[in-house]
């Protein structure tokens, strides 16, 4: 594809283990088809690259360490990923925005948005996500959805149609124990996971989709640890839309964020 324009700017590190690349939904049930309309799909040929979400008619927001390239399609009103669904709708990238602060050693600033070639025909599969009216902390305890196409355990096969769960939110504190060493949880991002008995959780792949509580996306799945998903000692860790993400969002839109 030719005028790809990329405005990114990454710190190439090492990293955590990114919920990119066969997207994962543990402990969930497939959802109704087109039930969750907003669900973009990142693809590169017939290879789910990440999740992400339609905000305004040609944008998707998703996570900045997907790995997009000129070769990377977005589709939105899908179900199954390899079926001809009438309701699919297949788009070009036009521009890419990685947050300039992104730095994939710590996954702090993991979001990043996409411009598509045109603005999507609005239609009962295809509709774009409510974003927060409020920048306030998610408290602990609240129940929030996860969606997401592939494994629905750390080793097995890719699924391919949509599935969801309901995680709940974690003190950040706790998180931050849990974490330990092992990574840093800033007030920019949010834990959410499920319990020894009921074991939820986005895993490998979910990258850039929602975390959407209350009807209302709150953050963006950003990572977890690796070959533990599901696991309540280390919950599924996700970008926070704060007030700074959210200016951010409308100063590239010009200002036309709904």
């Amino acid at each position: 594809m030719m005028g790809l324009w990329f405005v990114f700017f990454v710190a190439v590190l090492s990293t955590p283990m990114h919920r990119g690349h066969c997207a994962s939904i543990i402990g969930g049930k497939e959802s109704a088809p087109h039930s969750r309309p907003y669900m973009a799909v990142l693809m590169e040929k017939k290879d789910l690259l990440c999740g992400g979400t339609l905000i305004q008619g040609n944008w998707v927001l998703t996570a900045a360490h997907c790995p997009v390239t000129n070769r990377t399609t977005v589709v939105l009103g899908a179900h199954s990923l390899s079926k001809k669904e009438t309701e699919k709708q297949i788009f070009q990238i036009t521009k890419v925005f990685a947050h300039p602060k992104y730095n994939r050693k710590s996954s702090e600033n993991d979001i990043m948005l996409l411009k598509l070639d045109r603005k999507a025909k609005i239609t009962r599969a295809v509709k774009v996500i409510t974003m927060p009216g409020t920048c306030k902390d998610i408290k602990a305890g609240t129940q929030c959805l996860v969606t997401g196409w592939g494994l629905t355990a750390n080793k097995g096969k890719i699924s391919d149609t949509l599935r969801e769960v309901n995680v709940t939110v974690i003190d950040r504190d706790i998180c931050k124990k849990l974490y330990n060493s092992k990574h840093n949880v800033t007030p920019n991002m949010v834990c959410a996971g499920g319990t020894k008995k009921a074991r939820k959780d986005t895993c490998q792949g979910d990258s850039g989709g929602p975390l959407i509580c209350e009807g209302i996306q709150r953050g963006i799945t950003s990572f977890g640890q690796n070959g533990r998903c599901g696991d309540p000692k280390y919950p599924g860790v996700y970008t926070r839309l704060t007030k700074d993400y959210l200016q951010w969002i409308n100063k590239i839109l010009g200002g036309n964020l709904d």
